[in-house]
């Protein structure tokens, strides 16, 4: 006899007694999930005519899309720009120590390296999907080498390569292979970056700009040609100018295609950007934020000296210099560290503060139909929150992957 077809099917879930980031407003209802995705109610009421199998109070949090961090060099002691031969387990210690901080899905980046280590690490990164093992990856971030020397920060000077005769030839020989990369961060002031940029762009990947003396027509032809980033804006470019604003001028220039958002990562770990920094971008361009870590090896370790690539890395405080010097090399900030402090500098709502860590990260690589919201048929990745924004539990298509020991629904 065939058995009963309800038997069968997936669970589904109510989570009651929340609120829920949906719209751009915390909506007082429930999020209903089944097989890992976020469900429509009204189907099931009225097609399936069945209630939820399992009802869970979350006690009053928020429920917020899970984080996704498009710039994270390493943490915990793994730096991901090291040539090892098991760079994998590396990937995963880190994807599955940032769940505690929200971080659903990431872009492991490397650094300015050589050819040498981009050909022994990029193989070992692959995209794959979260779970209880840790974070998604999204896609690798190429942060250099193709990166201005005066604006190089903590990239090794006798690494950075410019676009030759070969152009994009010269990229495909540098990194080796550009299977699993998302994100490559370039100069755009280099020349014959534009045909590297629309090749880039072809492939679906994307361009962003940074690590830059570009003035603001360069950067707005790097738009043209389909950039669609900037790499920690205001760190590693030109400083404002009121009579050319260089790459900060982007996002309120009037050159920017109908239709196009231009992003920007911004490090809100109260070191990289001085809070007026972050009030005037997001004033500026509140739908383009993105909030990024940066972080590097150090992040949730004790002070002293660490790596970032080819460098040595000195921890001083929440401060990370290149060994010797004052010059910043990435941050140690978790991102629930940065979503909190972006939302304290700048005076934000909850629901921008959020968002600028889910939703436009999502929107930036595209995957917005699937992560980054919590629309009904998109990925059940999201966090519980308390009214101070500190992660209390974190899901991943739907299953609990991390939870503070004191808090249970």
């Amino acid at each position: 006899m065939p058995s009963d077809k309800s038997t069968q099917d997936p669970p589904v879930f109510q989570f009651t007694n929340c609120w829920i980031l949906k719209h751009h407003e915390l909506q007082r209802e429930d999020l209903w999930v089944r097989d890992g995705k976020i469900l429509n109610p009204e189907k099931l009421f009225f097609d399936e005519k069945k209630p939820a199998d399992i009802q869970l109070d979350c006690k009053g949090s928020i429920i917020a899309p899970g984080f996704i961090d498009v710039q994270i060099n390493g943490g915990f002691g793994v730096d991901f720009s090291q040539a090892t031969d098991d760079v994998a387990s590396g990937i995963s210690l880190v994807a599955q120590k940032i769940l505690s901080h929200g971080v659903t899905s990431f872009c492991p980046t490397l650094v300015t390296s050589p050819p040498s280590v981009y050909s022994k690490v990029l193989p070992q990164i692959s995209v794959r999907n979260g779970g209880p093992h840790g974070a998604g990856v999204l896609g690798v971030h190429l942060e250099g080498p193709f990166i201005s020397k005066e604006k190089r920060g903590a990239h090794p000077e006798h690494y950075l390569r410019t676009f030759e005769t070969g152009a994009f030839q010269d990229v495909l020989a540098t990194y080796s292979c550009l299977d699993g990369v998302k994100i490559v961060t370039l100069a755009p002031e280099m020349k014959r970056s534009g045909e590297v940029i629309r090749e880039l762009t072809k492939r679906g990947i994307c361009v962003s700009v940074g690590h830059s003396i570009a003035n603001l027509s360069q950067a707005e032809e790097a738009v043209h040609h389909g950039a669609t980033f900037i790499t920690h804006l205001f760190n590693a470019m030109l400083p404002f100018h009121h009579r050319d604003p260089g790459i900060v001028g982007l996002l309120t220039s009037d050159q920017i295609p109908p239709g196009r958002q231009v992003f920007y990562g911004m490090i809100s770990d109260g070191i990289h950007t001085n809070p007026a920094a972050l009030r005037i971008a997001h004033r500026a361009d509140p739908k383009g934020l993105v909030l990024v870590t940066d972080a590097i090896m150090a992040m949730g370790l004790p002070p002293g000296r660490h790596t970032l690539g080819q460098q040595v890395v000195e921890v001083d405080g929440l401060n990370t210099y290149i060994a010797g010097t004052k010059t910043l090399s990435g941050s140690i900030a978790t991102m629930d560290t940065c979503v909190r402090h972006f939302r304290e500098a700048t005076g934000c709502s909850v629901e921008t503060a959020l968002e600028a860590a889910s939703l436009h990260p999502a929107q930036l690589l595209k995957i917005e139909d699937r992560k980054g919201t919590l629309d009904y048929d998109s990925d059940a990745d999201f966090l519980l929150l308390d009214n101070s924004l500190h992660v209390q539990a974190t899901y991943i298509a739907g299953q609990q992957v991390w939870r503070k020991d004191d808090f249970m629904i």
